[in-house]
């Protein structure tokens, strides 16, 4: 997966997201946000298996279609500390 986004068209639906998952849980990949890359949007998924949450943003620059999951709050934190203008490249390698 390789894409390339702008950090508010990332961090907006991911704050959502963030808040719904989970610190501390049983399974670990309850903390994680779900990234699926294809058809040039980037679709977010996070749940507390009570509320689920799904933003997509479109259009969005994808050089190599995956997906992964990721921790949702760090992932949110290190788009918060890039500045406001900041491209964002997510990239899946292996």
């Amino acid at each position: 997966m390789k894409l390339t986004i702008s950090r508010e068209s990332l961090l907006t639906p991911l704050q959502s997201i963030a808040g719904v998952v989970e610190k501390k849980q049983t399974m670990p990949v309850l903390s994680n946000v779900l990234l699926v890359a294809e058809d040039n949007t980037l679709t977010l998924t996070g749940t507390n298996m009570e509320v689920e949450l799904v933003g997509r943003v479109t259009p969005v620059h994808i050089d190599q279609p995956g997906r992964i999951t990721v921790p949702a709050r760090k992932l949110s934190d290190i788009c918060r500390a890039l500045g406001d203008e900041s491209p964002v490249e997510l990239v899946l390698e292996g």
